[in-house]
């Protein structure tokens, strides 16, 4: 009997890790999938975050006594320390499972060596499937436990000429609907989302995640809004659909650091050429999201008037929404090029 290939049954755990219930937390994002002899999926979990059940007592539970003798499929190395719930691993021994396949080790010293605890009780334990998928679904994560900040990633659009508003300078819808719903889906991923006030004045967005019928997403990112200036009364980012935080925006280290103590792991730079050549410019970018919209504005602002370094992105992904281009990479090393004037 060849041994079962479990890459399909580790990509549905990765969608679970990606659920929208998941809370702004410390933890990770990580999914389970409890998988019987004939290889039928008979328990499913995800963990939301900080004090909730983590995904594979969720998975088990599900499953019952049909978890015993079965295989747990588990993007995450499960932790053997106890903190505000149980270790998984004693989880996992205790239910009977008989094999463990995860994807991604656990780098903690308090929680990790899961794996160990499981092959000591005769559990067989396979690692590393789905290692690279596993690992982006949990990169905030591991980016905040490694740099004590969130993750930010800069999300612009912008026409073939590079400018991100028309003439009038105010709203311009420049990408498709295709485009405008696929950003709704990251917002609803990510723990907060940054404009600068000057975004807040001009567009007065709303800054929240919607499904295409224009109801909200069920996780609503924190609404920062970063600058001096005063933001109305009636702005609608100060409305009650989600929780907001203003910050005077003159130092973005600081704020970063203000919003990893609130757990935020990820953050979404929306706004504004200023405050995006502002994070640019303190190299605190890590991820582009880039919409390129197949339309020529002629005239308007441009997408980063004013930023001062000349910096590499590493591409991983084109691909087309509709009939724009999104162009996904990440942030390398910044190189100061001061051109000539």
């Amino acid at each position: 009997m060849t041994s079962p290939d479990w890459s399909e049954h580790m990509a549905e755990a990765v969608r679970l890790a990606r659920s929208e219930d998941v809370l702004a937390s410390s933890n990770p994002r990580v999914g389970c999938v409890i998988v019987d002899a004939a290889e039928q999926v008979i328990g499913r979990g995800h963990h939301r975050g900080s004090g909730t059940a983590h995904a594979e007592v969720i998975a088990l539970a599900e499953a019952g006594d049909r978890a015993r003798g079965a295989t747990a499929v588990v993007t995450l190395e499960p932790c053997r320390h106890t903190g505000r719930t149980g270790p998984c691993s004693e989880a996992l021994i205790a239910a009977g499972i008989t094999r463990v396949v995860y994807a991604v080790d656990d780098p903690g010293e308090e929680s990790g060596s899961g794996a160990q605890a499981l092959r000591e009780a005769g559990i067989e334990v396979i690692p590393g499937v789905l290692a690279a998928e596993a690992r982006h679904a949990a990169r905030a994560w591991f980016h905040s436990r490694s740099t004590g900040r969130p993750l930010v990633t800069l999300k612009a659009a912008v026409s073939l000429d590079g400018r991100v508003a028309d003439a009038s300078g105010g709203p311009t819808a420049i990408t498709g609907p295709a485009a405008r719903a696929l950003s709704h889906e990251w917002r609803s991923e990510v723990d907060a989302i940054v404009v600068g006030t000057g975004t807040v004045l001009a567009d007065d967005p709303s800054l929240t995640a919607r499904d295409a019928r224009g109801t909200l997403r069920p996780r609503q990112p924190l609404r920062v809004v970063v600058g001096a200036r005063e933001v109305p009364p009636h702005a609608r980012v100060r409305d009650s659909s989600a929780v907001s935080m203003f910050h005077d925006g003159r130092d973005l280290s600081a704020l970063l650091g203000e919003l990893h103590a609130r757990d935020v792991q990820h953050v979404l730079v929306e706004g504004g050429p200023t405050l995006a050549a502002a994070f640019l410019d303190a190299d605190l970018v890590d991820e582009v999201l880039w919409f390129v919209a197949p339309v020529l504005l002629g005239d308007g602002p441009i997408a980063l008037p004013s930023a001062t370094a000349t910096r590499q992105v590493a591409v991983h992904d084109v691909s087309m929404v509709g009939e724009d281009v999104v162009i996904e990479g990440v942030m390398e090393r910044a190189t100061d090029v001061h051109r000539d004037r």
